[in-house]
């Protein structure tokens, strides 16, 4: 019976020790987005809404604004949006 008990003992330490630094990492990298988003290095997915890297590889420059995307996906529903927003004139224009 003692054996069990310290058995349970060092298992609920074992787990409050892993379990409490993973909190502890999502708490601290939490914050630092929150910096990073309040200091202007991240900036906001017009689509999904998603918070990423102001240097991010995934752009669309529209006129003097450049847009960052998460993905591709987002990039891509983003630009169809914007093709649908445009006058059909205007879109020949910058075709020919």
């Amino acid at each position: 019976m003692i054996k069990l008990l310290l058995f349970v003992a060092c298992g609920y330490v074992l787990y409050r020790l892993f379990m409490g630094d993973k909190k502890k990492k999502e708490m601290t990298q939490k914050k630092n987005v929150e910096k990073m988003v309040a200091t202007g290095q991240m900036v906001k997915d017009p689509v999904c809404g998603t918070y990423v890297p102001q240097d991010s590889d995934i752009r669309v420059r529209d006129g003097e604004k450049i847009h960052n995307f998460c993905s591709y996906e987002c990039r891509d529903t983003f630009l169809k949006q914007l093709e649908a927003s445009r006058p059909k004139e205007n879109q020949k224009n910058i075709e020919e």
